[in-house]
């Protein structure tokens, strides 16, 4: 996941009749065109390995009991305002379907989030978790257009991001401010010099039309979705675009679509630090000792005190780089993604508060795409590029400022943190498109939205407003008393029976349903 300043795009679209009329990719039944694209072939082959871009590593071993994941390239139009102009390529990945072949539902679609997130290389690393799903649906995830092999934006180099990424981002005088500011139009130049053509292309709402198309290829009359984080938004953007298309889809980890970027950010702040309250008040209620504090308030205390000592004296990391401050509260943050990860964070911190800031940094590198090389994926400069050409807000350093009381209140840790993020789109060379998505969907089939009260990353109040904007009779609220980004995959069976329940055989279960 990227910095969880930037977890999600904010698009929004008029009405679909409005957007159909202005665009010749929409047909009658507001499905997208793309001239001739739809009746392209794909050649699906063994995947190899990772691009960079993608994170790197191994192809993706064989499927259990035979079989093997298998890769394909999608055109597209670069420009969806030009259907048969410039193409650019998708890449696809898909698990075929393990069940009878008159059991098969057809391809169920997922997009894991971000926005940046590579699906060609998270799909493989997660596919036992939906092997029941798979069952009857063809698995297959896609490097939205910006991500992995997909035209992928890019921006700085690896050393330049070594050097971004431990800057420092929590300004604390006229100086800092001005270096974190530079350092921030420095790396979005390098955007617009090295991505070129394609950086205007690379909205929420182009991957919807995109996601379209893709359903047409694949062979399906409905789009099956299963999106999760940023794929929740990006699954409400289409189902508001094409609400007669959509099939059977779950949104887990939801974005609230009526926030606009600070509403997002604030959100973020108050989201992470409800985790960290979790995380310390988890430590020490266990009848063995907390290492690193006596109480939970202890615990939150020195981690305050040890971000504040790295602010003027970073301590040993992965050599030759040192633990920083904004790199401390980057692998902090990573760590509250997950339950599974508060070992790593408690461990951590221990060693930090001797002076070795190893594992830290190495939870810090994860969240922002380094792999233990030195290589970067491209997850930050598209999470960036997609955020800025949705979120239509600019805001300044003085606006910040302004609202650093606030955002201090909310998470006295991850404030800071927060509100300087928000100055990341000031100076992005495409306007943004818009405050917040539109996602109301009048005559969709039912969409499951499930909310993890302890979500750090995609706050639980989320789902309830997405279930709202959606409209009635579409967003179904199913709700998890749960820790971490997500529910699904936590392997809570009340919440795996419900989704599996209604991907499987189409059971919507009861509004309001509560898993613990």
């Amino acid at each position: 996941m990227p910095k969880p300043s930037r977890l999600r795009a904010v698009a929004v679209t008029a009405s679909a009749v409005l957007l159909c009329s202005a665009l010749a990719a929409c047909s009658d039944d507001g499905s997208s065109g793309g001239g001739d694209l739809s009746a392209q072939k794909l050649d699906w082959k063994d995947c190899p390995a990772p691009s960079t871009a993608e994170g790197g590593g191994d192809a993706p071993s064989p499927l259990p009991h035979g079989g093997t994941w298998q890769c394909a390239t999608m055109k597209a139009p670069l420009d969806w305002n030009k259907p048969k102009g410039d193409t650019i390529g998708l890449a696809l990945i898909r698990a075929k379907a393990s069940g009878a072949a008159n059991k098969r539902i057809g391809s169920l679609v997922f997009n894991f989030g971000g926005p940046g997130g590579s699906g060609v290389t998270t799909l493989p690393s997660f596919g036992q978790d939906y092997a029941t799903l798979r069952t009857r649906y063809d698995l297959v995830s896609f490097d939205p257009r910006g991500v992995g092999r997909s035209a992928p934006v890019e921006c700085e180099d690896d050393q330049q991001l070594d050097a971004y990424f431990q800057q420092d981002a929590t300004p604390d005088d006229a100086r800092e401010r001005t270096e974190y500011v530079d350092n921030t139009k420095q790396f979005n130049a390098a955007c617009e010099k090295n991505t070129g053509k394609v950086l205007p292309h690379v909205r929420t709402t182009d991957a919807a039309r995109d996601m379209d198309l893709m359903r047409q290829v694949l062979g399906d009359d409905k789009l099956y979705y299963f999106g999760i984080s940023y794929g929740t938004e990006l699954g409400g953007v289409y189902a508001h675009l094409f609400p007669k298309k959509v099939g059977r889809a779950v949104f887990d980890a939801v974005v609230d679509p009526t926030q606009d970027a600070e509403q997002s950010s604030l959100g973020q702040a108050k989201g992470f630090q409800l985790a960290l309250d979790n995380f310390a008040a988890d430590c020490t209620s266990k009848t063995t000792d907390c290492p690193i504090g006596d109480t939970a308030q202890d615990v939150k205390d020195r981690i305050a005190k040890l971000l504040k000592d790295l602010d003027s004296k970073p301590i040993a990391g992965i050599f030759p780089r040192r633990l920083t401050q904004t790199a401390a509260t980057n692998g902090i943050a990573q760590a509250l993604y997950s339950k599974d990860f508060w070992q790593y964070l408690t461990e951590g911190l221990e060693q930090a508060y001797q002076g070795d800031g190893r594992i830290l940094l190495a939870l810090s590198d994860s969240l922002n795409g380094r792999s233990e090389n030195g290589e970067y994926s491209n997850i930050a400069a598209a999470n960036v590029a997609i955020n800025c050409a949705d979120d239509k807000a600019r805001y300044t350093p003085a606006f910040v400022q302004q609202k650093l009381p606030e955002f201090r209140s909310a998470s006295p840790l991850f404030g800071d943190f927060l509100a300087w993020s928000m100055v990341s789109c000031t100076d992005w060379a495409v306007p943004g498109a818009a405050g917040h998505p539109d996602v109301s969907a009048p005559g969709a089939a039912p969409i499951l939205v499930v909310g993890n009260t302890g979500d750090p990353a995609t706050p639980y109040e989320g789902a309830k407003k997405m279930v709202d904007s959606l409209g009635p009779g579409v967003g179904v609220e199913l709700t998890y008393k749960g820790q971490g980004h997500g529910s699904y995959d936590s392997k809570n069976k009340c919440v795996q029976a419900a989704v599996n329940g209604y991907l499987l055989d189409g059971r919507v279960p009861k509004a309001g349903t509560v898993c613990s």
